[in-house]
């Protein structure tokens, strides 16, 4: 398996989320709902297909991740004053207040995975897992 690129790929993958779930776990989060909540930083009352969308998930992920935060008390959903048939996601003060240590634990990791890389060979490497998720997900 070590020869295979996809194998490389995995195994750094697997080793990103492990520390990045031991770090949000420090904050009460789970792997995966740093980027839900990074979404909502960018732009607070999403809809819920909104989330689907920009995250690439199946719309039972995004309900089952939302009944979590919302449980944790950093998300409330609510109907779209405009159209009912549409649930509308807002950070609470608490969600909001995690964006800063959040982002930094993102910098740190990104600072600890690219380290010894020059900035040439990290646009590389972007440049190439672009390449190579876009093979994927064309194949099928």
């Amino acid at each position: 398996m070590e020869h295979y690129v996809t194998y490389a790929v995995i195994r750094a993958a697997k080793a990103h989320l492990r520390v990045m779930g031991a770090r949000l776990l420090e904050h009460g989060l789970q792997p995966g709902q740093d980027m839900l909540l990074r979404q909502l930083w960018q732009g607070d009352g999403q809809s819920q297909s909104e989330l689907i969308e920009r995250l690439g998930v199946e719309p039972p992920t995004i309900t089952k991740a939302l009944g979590r935060l919302e449980k944790a008390g950093l998300v409330v959903r609510r109907r779209d004053p405009s159209d009912a048939r549409v649930s509308r996601v807002y950070l609470t003060p608490r969600g909001k207040r995690l964006r800063e240590p959040v982002t930094a634990i993102w910098a740190e990791l990104e600072a600890r995975a690219v380290a010894g890389l020059s900035a040439e060979d990290q646009r590389a490497l972007t440049e190439l897992a672009r390449k190579m998720r876009a093979n994927l997900e064309r194949s099928g």
